[in-house]
């Protein structure tokens, strides 16, 4: 019998490629980090001979969900400013709150409450884009997440940069310390096109060639968002990206509320991906993307939460709900995104959508260990037709049991083995007691 380092028998794997595939008793070997094999777990007690040995009679074990789009450091402005337009809320609530309070020590903790959220909640892999991107990667490499780290650019000073030159030396720094590290990658991320000018936005795109890294950028987020590229551009932001060579399998167009049907096949031409924030996009009345339209032309589309200040949690299970069940609406049609599109966007077009799909995003012999179990066995899920309809519409976050990322397991029992829940809440509620009294001042001063 060969030794390995786990084994996983499960009522049922979902490996998501073959597409549709749903294995009953079948069993995962892990070893080394990655997935040795997927096979009946009878003749995998007869081959594998594990150190570790975990049973999951009512379980789905599913690949590690994929969140691509996240301000992680965000989840200390949770529930700030709710039901409040845009920009509103951006300009009277957030802007002020993070020049206020952004600075190394706020990025760690809220970083590390956003990696404990999303690790039980069945994510294994964040793609970020905040100020202070060092210390978000220093908190996921050190809690074992895997994580793509936007270099973050917009044209004013913050509390990370002065200016566009400094934003892009403290990311290509950042970029080259990471640049061998297993779990994390690096991605520029210029905030938006209209916060990002031309230069800058060239400077990303000749570099992101040269360094082979995605580009994470909001786009087409609003309507009034159009308008302004209109009349500052005279064109929309999707053609000023194109006309500057950013459309191209490296793009990652967060949002993309406002699309025609030439914007859409413009999209599936250059092989740009679409992040899909669809509960953000709803709280903030953005609109709506036609994720439908956008799959059935071919253009990769993954799933974001956003931040939890717009959200206003980091739970992907309710965003492949919430997705399924708006493009129905949108397309006007009730076939439209089927759970095991969502399934797919939650999971192997993210890892495309970040270039690692050779690494994770399915469970694959070879492919990295990143492993979600999922108790279907409670009275919410019962009875069980199709497991992977049961994921989508019927199952919560709260049904993660255990996770592993990389074969090391980060969710043991829905207890965390390396954060500690404790010291986070008690972290949480320092940032509460102070952000709730500065908020309130700032409101007593508004004219």
């Amino acid at each position: 019998m060969q030794q390995i380092d786990t084994l996983l028998d499960a009522r049922w794997i979902i490996p998501v490629e073959p597409a549709g595939a749903v294995l009953e008793h079948h069993s995962l070997a892990l070893h080394d980090g990655q997935i040795l094999d997927l096979l009946p777990s009878e003749q995998a007690r007869q081959r594998y001979q594990p150190r570790e040995h975990h049973q999951f009679p009512s379980h789905a074990l599913i690949p590690g969900l994929i969140n691509t789009h996240t301000h992680a450091a965000m989840t200390l402005f949770r529930g700030l400013a709710d039901d409040l337009p845009l920009m509103t809320w951006l300009n009277d609530h957030i802007w002020p709150a993070e020049g206020a309070w952004v600075n190394p020590e706020f990025v760690h903790d809220g970083s590390e409450l956003a990696i404990a959220e999303m690790l039980r909640g069945g994510t294994t892999c964040f793609s970020d884009m905040y100020f202070f991107p060092d210390i978000t990667a220093r908190a996921a490499a050190s809690s074992g997440i895997r994580a793509t780290i936007g270099l973050i650019m917009i044209d004013f000073p913050t509390a990370w940069a002065a200016h566009p030159d400094e934003y892009l030396d403290k990311g290509l720094k950042l970029h080259d310390s990471y640049r061998h590290h297993p779990l994390i990658r690096t991605a520029f991320a210029p905030h938006a096109p209209y916060t990002v000018s031309d230069a800058p936005l060239s400077r990303i795109q000749t570099l992101a060639e040269e360094l082979d890294i995605p580009i994470h950028i909001h786009v087409h987020e609003t309507a009034s968002e159009i308008e302004q590229s209109l009349q500052a551009h005279h064109q929309r932001p999707l053609a000023r990206l194109q006309q500057l060579g950013l459309l191209s399998p490296r793009l990652l167009a967060v949002h993309m509320t406002q699309l025609t049907h030439e914007e859409i096949s413009q999209l599936a031409v250059s092989g740009s991906h679409v992040i899909h924030c669809p509960e953000s996009n709803l709280k903030l009345a953005s609109g709506f993307c036609p994720v439908h339209a956008l799959d059935q032309a071919g253009v990769n589309v993954a799933l974001g939460t956003d931040g939890a200040a717009s959200n206003n949690d980091l739970d992907m299970f309710s965003e492949m709900r919430t997705c399924a069940l708006l493009a129905k609406a949108v397309a006007g049609d009730a076939s439209a995104v089927s759970a095991e599109t969502a399934l797919r966007m939650a999971t192997l077009n993210g890892a495309r959508a970040l270039g690692i799909d050779d690494i994770t995003g399915s469970l694959r012999p070879g492919k990295a260990a990143d492993v979600v179990a999922v108790d279907l066995g409670d009275i919410e899920t019962q009875p069980l037709y199709h497991p992977i309809s049961q994921l989508v519409y019927a199952t919560g976050r709260d049904k993660v049991s255990d996770v592993w990322v990389a074969g090391v397991q980060l969710l043991a029992g829905r207890q965390l083995t390396r954060l500690d829940s404790q010291q986070l809440r008690q972290r949480a509620e320092l940032w509460r007691a102070r952000i709730a009294a500065s908020d309130e001042n700032h409101q007593h001063h508004q004219p």
